[in-house]
């Protein structure tokens, strides 16, 4: 069983910014790409930011068009953790992210393999 611990949730003011940490298994950047998700209208988690292990494909990125340019994924491979950088946060980023390992490596195809229980990001407005 692969565990997966998402801290760095909280409230934050409109415009401002907030980091969330998954700390994912030791050896993870080489085997699984990490992904952050977030409950959606109609979806049970829709796909936020990804980022792909080293060895399938060199640690690609992509990001939801909601949040590209104002959130930041990457990942320090000597602490095994993944963070997710949020900036110019608004109302509509108010959700419990998800961190999610998939074993494929390459892309984070919902439904994933792991997950971790969820940090609550919180607007204050």
């Amino acid at each position: 069983q692969v565990q997966l611990v998402e801290c760095g949730g909280g409230l934050v003011q409109p415009g401002g910014s907030l980091r969330i940490s998954c700390g994912a298994p030791v050896g993870s950047s080489n085997s699984y790409a990490i992904g952050l998700f977030a409950p959606a209208p109609g979806k049970e988690r829709e796909h936020i930011s990804c980022i792909s292990s080293i060895s399938r494909r060199d640690g690609a990125i992509l990001y939801a068009y909601t949040v590209n340019g104002r959130f930041t994924i990457s990942r320090d491979i000597a602490k095994n953790t993944v963070y997710l950088q949020m900036s110019s946060l608004f109302p509509e980023d108010t959700a419990v992210y998800y961190c999610g390992a998939f074993v494929s490596g390459f892309y984070c195809d919902y439904p994933g393999n792991y997950w971790g229980q969820g940090t609550q990001v919180i607007d204050s407005s």
